[in-house]
């Protein structure tokens, strides 16, 4: 263990503008594998890893759209972009020596992706390291992710906590025994968050950033 710090942050919707796309690349990939369900339910399940998301939605798997779902996510991850104050956020956490974790349902070579809208700065450079779906046998809700993500970043989970914008991240945290702060740029509101079990809820992490020394953070950087 390192004796610092550590916040766990989800990728999509919490640092990086990619739900949407995500619902979107669901809805044709669903549709290439001859299955159909409406945007907002696959809206609702965002967050979750396929393995998860396709069952709960279809109430069957489908291993034809989660191997066609790569393809056309691929297709629309240009239009990707990185929330304000993401960077900085990850910046000011560094120099008051957190260490900063990514702890995502997403595939490997598509958290390399965003990543890289990342490393347009110096975040790169603070992120002690990453977990996928691809490192875990079962996605968010399950808090397999995040607990691989405390062994990765060598990270006390009495000294952790969770940044996310879904209710699955909220449920993934509270099985591993977290705290998680959360944000609505994900598209769940404040009281489903809150309803959910977050610590506290912001609009997004700009908003985390201009208040980083109140409230949970502020307790868990002390």
């Amino acid at each position: 263990m390192t004796g610092r710090p550590g916040v766990l942050f989800d990728l999509d919707g919490t640092l990086v503008d990619t739900n949407y796309l995500h619902t979107l690349a669901w809805a044709r990939a669903l549709r290439d594998a001859g299955e159909w369900a409406p945007m907002n339910a696959i809206h609702r399940l965002v967050g979750m890893g396929g393995d998860q998301l396709v069952p709960r939605l279809l109430g069957h798997d489908s291993p034809r759209a989660i191997e066609a779902r790569a393809g056309r996510y691929q297709e629309l991850i240009r239009d990707a972009r990185v929330f304000p104050g993401a960077v900085e956020l990850l910046l000011a956490l560094h120099r008051e020596g957190a260490a900063v974790v990514l702890a995502t349902s997403s595939p490997g070579d598509e958290v390399e992706a965003m990543v890289e809208l990342l490393g347009a700065s110096d975040a790169t450079d603070v992120i002690d390291a990453q977990t996928t779906a691809d490192d875990v046998e079962r996605s968010k809700p399950h808090p397999d992710v995040l607990r691989a993500a405390l062994q990765a970043g060598s990270i006390d989970p009495g000294r952790a906590l969770v940044v996310g914008d879904s209710v699955w991240d909220v449920e993934a945290a509270r099985a591993a025994g977290l705290g998680c702060v959360a944000v609505e740029s994900g598209g769940f509101s404040q009281q489903e968050l809150a309803q959910a079990g977050a610590l506290h809820v912001y609009g997004g992490v700009k908003e985390i950033l201009d208040q980083l020394h109140t409230g949970p953070l502020a307790q868990l950087l002390g």
